[in-house]
């Protein structure tokens, strides 16, 4: 069950790459699951979540405006594979899986990116325009970031 959360947070992160890493830094803050003795002490932190938060809200506004390139260029894909793995890290560390969660959120990452960009694009087909669909996928990586984090116990 551990590793399917870690693939699915990876997923999550490759809908918004901030968000993954933010929703794991929250529980892991909140004591939902310890890393305190783990690599990924630091998503605990007392300033963490937060900082991962203003960069969540951050990629909010940005991902609705015209001029940000797409998820799928080289330096963004790249992002949410880091975050992908780091966040999926989190949650295998937290049930003693540390690699098998990074990989597990890194394979996740690239399903979200993909299956994300080609979902949005059919959403945006459909409303005939991008701004319905962006906010439907906003919506659903918070739900599922929250969701996700609050099943690891």
């Amino acid at each position: 069950m551990i590793l399917l959360l870690a693939l699915l947070i990876g997923v999550v992160a490759g809908l918004r790459a901030m968000m993954a890493p933010a929703a794991v830094a929250w529980a892991a803050a909140l004591g939902w699951f310890d890393l305190s003795q783990t690599p990924l002490a630091f998503l605990g932190y007392r300033w963490t979540p937060w900082i991962f938060t203003v960069l969540a809200l951050a990629e909010l506004v940005t991902d609705q405006l015209p001029t940000t390139p797409s998820r799928k260029v080289p330096m963004q894909f790249g992002a949410r594979i880091v975050m992908g793995a780091l966040s999926g890290g989190a949650i295998g560390a937290a049930g003693g899986m540390l690699v098998a969660g990074i990989v597990a959120g890194a394979v996740g990452a690239v399903i979200g990116t993909l299956g994300g960009a080609e979902a949005r694009a059919r959403l945006a087909t459909a409303f005939g325009r991008d701004l319905p669909a962006a906010l439907i996928e906003d919506v659903v990586a918070v739900a599922a970031a929250v969701a996700i984090v609050a099943s690891v116990v």
